[in-house]
């Protein structure tokens, strides 16, 4: 069993892979060449210790791998849509080196940019719909009875979301890299060797996944929701309006991303106990439709994304990119 735990994402025709000490982005070019990019990297939680305190980190690690996952994705569009113009390969290495070293400098606004647009979207979707549909259905049986209700909605229009999704070509591929992720880092952290054979021996659903972390989110927020809203009543004397109620939820999102994540981390050491395997279960679920059974090919991107996040040699046919 290995001690060091890695986590990733899968973005376009590639994994990525993100260990302590390092991030790797492994993507299959148009010429069926794998492309690797790899920083080293340590959290803002280990680099400032007055971070690294529970839920702050819970909170500062969300948006750091947002950002991080945002900037994978970046890299693997250009790299699978990346033309063959006829130049060799050391001079196409070259240049697509150049080409990145120039986009370098604007990357951070672009980062910045989409990172906000995308939170913006995702919080009027997921935060702010959810509250209106309950109150235009006119559910005031209390507070608890109003976020268990959102809850029930956000959750539900979350999973129409990512089926829906499943029937476009494109994203059935990266549900694809989703399922190779998972089974190559199954078969890392139990100590394998990460030959395919090995590798195709685990299952595509994983308990760290970020959709089981996802479905804890929906939860914490029913009970964190329940409570400021309870709050809010006694000192106003009313429920508190539509407008309002969304403003103190928006300030408590970073309060609930935390505290899942600390729930998600210490649940991690009790994957074995009933209580977590009830907790896991419905995102464990949703997983049917967010991985699906990789090719060979996937499996070789996801197994070369963790070689490279832990610092491994490389074979000679993958070209490397920093």
């Amino acid at each position: 069993m290995s001690e060091t735990k890695v986590g990733g994402q899968a973005v376009i025709e590639g994994v990525m892979i993100r260990s302590p000490e390092r991030i790797a982005t492994a993507v299959r070019d148009q010429k069926g060449q794998i492309v690797v990019h790899w920083h080293d990297y340590r959290s803002l939680t280990k680099r400032k210790r007055w971070l690294n305190i529970p839920i702050v980190r819970g909170a500062v690690s969300f948006f750091e791998m947002l950002i991080l996952g945002i900037s994978s994705l970046n890299f693997s569009a250009e790299v699978a849509t990346r033309e063959d113009k006829g130049q060799g390969k050391d001079e196409g290495s070259n240049a697509a080196s150049a080409e990145a070293d120039a986009r370098k400098s604007g990357m951070t606004p672009a980062l910045i940019l989409t990172t906000v647009v995308g939170l913006t979207v995702g919080i009027f979707f997921f935060l702010f719909i959810p509250l209106w549909i309950v109150r235009i259905l006119g559910f005031r049986k209390g507070a608890i009875g109003f976020n268990l209700m959102a809850g029930l909605i956000r959750m539900t229009m979350f999973v129409g979301y990512v089926w829906a999704l499943s029937f476009f070509r494109d994203f059935r591929r990266l549900f694809e890299y989703h399922g190779a992720e998972h089974m190559s880092i199954f078969a890392y952290e139990n100590g394998e060797e990460l030959t395919l054979e090995n590798v195709r021996k685990y299952e595509t659903f994983h308990p760290r996944c970020g959709t089981s972390f996802l479905f804890i989110v929906a939860l914490s927020a029913i009970l964190v929701y329940s409570i400021s809203d309870s709050l809010y009543q006694v000192i106003s004397g009313s429920p508190p309006p539509l407008l309002n109620r969304f403003l103190v939820h928006f300030l408590l999102l970073p309060f609930v991303a935390g505290s899942s994540f600390e729930l998600l981390k210490a649940s991690a050491r009790h994957v074995d106990r009933v209580w977590w395997r009830i907790l896991a279960a419905p995102g464990l679920w949703i997983q049917h439709i967010t991985t699906r059974t990789p090719d060979t090919d996937q499996l070789e991107v996801a197994r070369i994304a963790i070689w490279s996040s832990v610092g491994m040699p490389l074979p000679e046919s993958v070209s490397v990119e920093n």
